[in-house]
């Protein structure tokens, strides 16, 4: 049914071309087209979202002049530097050149930004749009990040590496060893200073949950003095079906079907993360050792950045005979279907926002194998806060990954750990429902998005 107030209205949305931020851009996208708001994704030329899957929004590519450099993930804050100096002019003429051409009635009311893409707040000023902020981490992620100025002038991240075990001062629980950053370049300093200016932005959209990070959030309200808007989890809440980059593999649920409740543990670790070909041997032995029934991603990439990443298993001689029938190894699996599958009672991962989102609202405990950046954070609080997540010696060792599968999936330990994994999907289920936290800061939102339109 259309919605006469948000009729002619439309909202355009500025991803950065990373999987972890598109898939929440893209999920805001199809609740507020939902409302009945239209909405245009301004992305980068370069891993562009996939328009044919997304046929109820405009799609806009912005020239970003990155062929033919180096986009790995060793060169990433590069890449995002270049993306807000080469992307600011095409997306600002083609704005005008839209506004210029709308009907009388329609108008657009506003731009929401992924704070990576930090161009955009220049542009909306420039044109006089109202801009919107999405924070596609968590909110304590956010806290770790703001408080490098305070770390550094106390001398702290000086002596990050000896004070690893102890705990961070007035961010607790993390502990130096689960700061977001490690010995932070000046070029780490400089992006995490754009990265955490709210400049001229009239809100905040986090995905996440009051009830979650309640301290967090109330925190973040107090420092930045504008609306805060906790809507999530949005995957529960948008219509759209996939928001992959990747083309998944949908074969995995019918072999899903052929186990029994609780005894497959999950293993991805993102669409980021890399491993060796060491690492990926003990990473195979581990799975084969524990006896317990996997569904492993072994992504385009992973191993130190191959695109046969996965050829490398033909090399470990034995290991296919060892995990006949009972493993199953594929390039990329729709996530989502996979944690809400009955037979799926844990899951190894990097600890991703949208990966520990996705696991906890299905009641899946989590073994916690964080890489980089938010996931030190996010895996802290899975293990030491929320306690749905078993912590995994960084170190990949096929020992320490059969012991920690075993735990999870058939001792006691792991059995207590899914019953409160269970508990918190019920708590994230009426967060989304009329009346939950996140569905009344969704219409506020709204709301909000709305006193524009006049």
């Amino acid at each position: 049914m259309e919605n006469r107030r948000t009729h002619g209205l439309r909202v355009v949305l500025v991803p950065p071309p990373f999987q972890g931020h598109i898939t929440p851009m893209l999920q805001l996208g199809s609740i507020l087209h939902s409302r009945g708001f239209s909405i245009t994704i301004a992305h980068t030329e370069f891993n562009p979202p996939c328009s044919c899957n997304h046929p109820e929004f405009f799609f806009l590519p912005l020239a970003d002049n990155l062929s033919g450099y180096d986009t790995s993930f060793w060169n990433l804050l590069e890449v995002i530097s270049v993306i807000n100096v080469n992307c600011k002019a095409p997306l600002q003429q083609y704005l005008v050149q839209m506004m210029e051409k709308l009907e009388p009635h329609d108008k657009v009311c506003c731009i929401i930004y992924d704070t990576i893409m930090h161009f955009t707040d220049a542009v909306a000023n420039h044109l006089n749009l109202p801009s919107i902020i999405l924070r596609t981490t968590s909110a304590s992620n956010v806290l770790a990040w703001d408080a490098i100025p305070r770390l550094q002038e106390g001398g702290y991240i000086s002596l990050q590496e000896s004070l690893a075990n102890e705990l961070v001062p007035e961010l607790y629980p993390l502990r130096f060893k689960d700061l977001p950053y490690q010995k932070p370049s000046k070029v780490v300093l400089q992006f995490t200073a754009d990265l955490n200016k709210v400049r001229s932005s009239a809100a905040i959209v986090w995905n996440t949950m009051d009830f979650l990070e309640h301290s967090s959030l109330s925190q973040l309200q107090q420092q930045y003095q504008i609306p805060n808007f906790s809507i999530g989890p949005m995957h529960k809440t948008a219509p759209i079906s996939t928001t992959s980059l990747l083309k998944e593999d949908n074969s995995c649920l019918a072999w899903l079907d052929k186990q029994a409740p609780n005894t497959v543990i999950y293993v991805s670790l993102g669409s980021l993360a890399m491993v060796d070909k060491k690492e990926l041997a003990e990473m195979a032995w581990g799975l084969a050792n524990s006896d317990q029934p996997f569904l492993w991603v072994v992504r385009p990439g992973l191993v130190d950045g191959s695109e046969a990443s996965n050829q490398f298993l033909e090399l470990f001689q034995g290991f296919k005979e060892r995990i006949r029938g009972r493993g199953l190894v594929v390039k990329w699996a729709p996530q989502k279907e996979v944690l809400a599958h009955s037979a799926v009672g844990g899951f190894l991962s990097h600890c991703g926002w949208n990966s520990t989102l996705e696991s906890i609202c299905e009641g899946v405990p989590m073994i916690c194998r964080p890489c980089f950046s938010d996931q030190l954070v996010n895996a802290r609080y899975l293990i030491h806060v929320w306690k749905v997540g078993l912590e995994m010696d960084p170190v990949l060792e096929r020992g320490g990954i059969q012991r920690a599968i075993r735990s999870l999936m058939v001792e006691k330990e792991g059995e207590e750990m899914r019953q409160r994994a269970i508990d918190m999907g019920q708590k994230i289920k009426r967060c989304v429902q009329k009346g939950g936290s996140s569905y009344n800061s969704l219409n506020d939102l709204e709301e909000f998005i709305l006193s524009w339109s006049s």
